[in-house]
Parts: C-alpha cells; sequence; structure tokens
C-alpha cells in the first residue's frame, strides 16, 4: 500500500464521533491498516494523516490568532508613530507660546524628556553637535558637546531595559553620528569625538544610578519581569565597561584611519576614567542581589516544578527513546560492518 492510499484510507475511516483520542485511533486501525507492518515512510504518513485531522481547529484558530496579531501589531506601531507625532504638534504649539530663551531652554529640556529618542536618535546627535560648533567659542565645544551628549544617551537609555543589545545599539548609533560630524570638520574631529565619549560615559553612568535608586521603589508587576532576566541583567551590569570599550573599538575599525587612530588614542587615555562605571554598575548589581537574590530563588524553585510538567517529562522520555534509536542505530551499522569484513575473508 502506498503512502497515498495510507493517507486517504485514515481520512476515510477516521471517526470522529469517538469522545477519546484511543478510541478514535484504535478504531481506525485493521488488518489493512496495521501499525506493526508498517514502513517507516508509511508511519509517518499515517501518524500525518491522524496529526492533520485531530489538530486542524487547532491549527486554523492558531491561523487566526496570527493574523490578528500582525493586524494589532501594526496597529500599535501606527499608534506608536501617531502618539509620537502628536507629541512634536503639542510642544510646537507650547514653542509659539514661549517668549523668553529662559523659557524655551527650560520648554526643550522638558520637550527631550518626554520624546521617545531612540528612533530620531542619530540626526538628533548630529544636529545637536553641529549646533554646538556653530554657536560655541573653540574652547567651550567640549563642555557644551559633552552636556548634551550625556543628556541624549541619559534620556535614550533610562526607560528601556539595561540589556547590552540595547545600549550597544544606543551608544554606538550616538557615537557613529559623531564620527560623521568629525569627519566633515577634521580641525575639530578630537574635540567631538573626546565631548561624545565623555557624554556618552557620564550617560549611561546616570542611567545605571538611576536604575539603582528605582530598585527600591519597583512595583511587583516590574519585580517579576526583572526576575525572569535576573542572571542577564546582573551578568550586563558587570561588563558595562567592556561593553562601553567595545563600541569604541567596533567603530574604530569601521572608520577612516584617522578616525581611528584618534578614537583608540582616546578611549586609551579614558581607561581609567572608567573606573566610575566599573563602581556603579558594581553596586547596582550588589543591590539587585541584595533585594532580589530571594525572588530569583524563588524563580528557580518554580523552574525545578516545571521540570516536573507534562511537557517535561514527555521531552525526557523522548530523549530516552532517542537514545534506543541511536542504540539500534550503531549496532545495525557495527552487524553490517561485521559481516562486510566476515564476506571479504
Amino acid at each position: 500500500m502506498n503512502n497515498k492510499n495510507i493517507e486517504h484510507d485514515i481520512i476515510k475511516t477516521y471517526n470522529r464521533r469517538f469522545k477519546t483520542l484511543d478510541k478514535r485511533i484504535s478504531s481506525t486501525f485493521n488488518e489493512t491498516l496495521n501499525l506493526d507492518n508498517m514502513s517507516l515512510a508509511e508511519m509517518k504518513s499515517a501518524t500525518s494523516a491522524i496529526i492533520d485531522i485531530e489538530l486542524k481547529a487547532l491549527k486554523d484558530d492558531l491561523d487566526t490568532l496570527l493574523v490578528q496579531k500582525e493586524s494589532i501589531e501594526r496597529a500599535i506601531e501606527k499608534k506608536s508613530e501617531e502618539l509620537q507625532e502628536k507629541k512634536y504638534e503639542i510642544f510646537s504649539s507650547l514653542e509659539r507660546n514661549v517668549s523668553s530663551e529662559l523659557a524655551l531652554s527650560k520648554l526643550h529640556q522638558v520637550k527631550l524628556q518626554s520624546i521617545d529618542l531612540y528612533d530620531l536618535l542619530s540626526e538628533l546627535v548630529e544636529s545637536a553637535i553641529i549646533t554646538a560648533l556653530e554657536k560655541t567659542r573653540d574652547g567651550d565645544i567640549k563642555e557644551s558637546a559633552h552636556e548634551m551628549i550625556k543628556e541624549i544617551t541619559f534620556q535614550s537609555i533610562k526607560e528601556g531595559s539595561l540589556n547590552t543589545i540595547r545600549i550597544r545599539k544606543i551608544l554606538s548609533t550616538i557615537l557613529i553620528a559623531a564620527i560623521d560630524v568629525s569627519e566633515a570638520t577634521p580641525n575639530r574631529a578630537k574635540d567631538i569625538l573626546s565631548a561624545t565619549l565623555k557624554g556618552m560615559r557620564s550617560g549611561l553612568i546616570r542611567s545605571i544610578d538611576r536604575f539603582k535608586q528605582r530598585l527600591a521603589f519597583m512595583p511587583l508587576e516590574a519585580k517579576h519581569i526583572l526576575i525572569e532576566d535576573y542572571d542577564t541583567i546582573i551578568e550586563d551590569l558587570n561588563q558595562t565597561d567592556t561593553l562601553f570599550s567595545q563600541v569604541i573599538t567596533t567603530q574604530a575599525h569601521e572608520s577612516s584611519p584617522e578616525t581611528r587612530k584618534l578614537l583608540l588614542d582616546l578611549s586609551a587615555d579614558m581607561r581609567y576614567d572608567l573606573e566610575e562605571l566599573v563602581h556603579i554598575s558594581k553596586e547596582t548589581a550588589d543591590v539587585m542581589k541584595a533585594r532580589f537574590s530571594n525572588f530569583a530563588k524563588l524563580a528557580v524553585r518554580k523552574a525545578d516544578s516545571a521540570l516536573k510538567s507534562q511537557r517535561a517529562q514527555e521531552a525526557k522520555r523522548m530523549g530516552i527513546e532517542a537514545w534506543g534509536i541511536a542504540k539500534v542505530a550503531l549496532g545495525s551499522a557495527i552487524k553490517t560492518a561485521k559481516e562486510a569484513i566476515d564476506k571479504k575473508e
């Protein structure tokens, strides 16, 4: 009996009126459809046919949910963009109602804290540095650019996760934008890049310090999220200085020879300046361990209980079965090889 016939016979004889799965399956097999007499390919066809029949309703439900999920994700993205655009409109209107420079400066500070900087980070950094170049004297560029980059780095990092992937992307985006401006104005390149690196470091330190302060007041829901990622966050906090240096080195090697040398020299000069970053990261990791180690232990106990679940037991059983399959296959291979040798002799 070929595979197509097996599938056709199962579809034809499978009776969904029986209440239990065992009864539905046992009623399907007979002298013609006998699992014991099937080849591996035939058994695969028979199994696939039963799975398709039994899971059709669930698969249809899942497909419907996936379509809904895609639709919801598109709607969320669209609403997020609308939210950002509306914020821009509000601040533009507020700016038109402010007359003094001091008030405008305060309003711009509030705007920087209110807008999601992630999507416009590159353009924001580039514009900020160019403005600093245009409006400050030579001696002031380092200080003003440092403060701007510090604030931009802090505002970009502070509301999101402290995981290395996110921080690396933010720092890299800021540094790439600064490199572009510095290479366009080579006579000011050292000042721009020095201020940028120091601003990034200060902004990162401030973000980690803020996270440390917020640990004490973190709501229960957030604690659960934190505990799920406990080991990763602790590990990330213990290597922030390495991450910072890696971002500089990576961008240095992707830049022009002049910029590469400048960045590597500045990074070497900053080696001792990273001690504050190491210190605040270690402090934060210690606070997190002190406050949440018990939560983490509870999470481990929950994981241990999960190992006793039906799915875990099935995985264990399949592991034993896989070992059995391998053992049989190995025995068959040894037997075949031995028979070949015996024939030669």
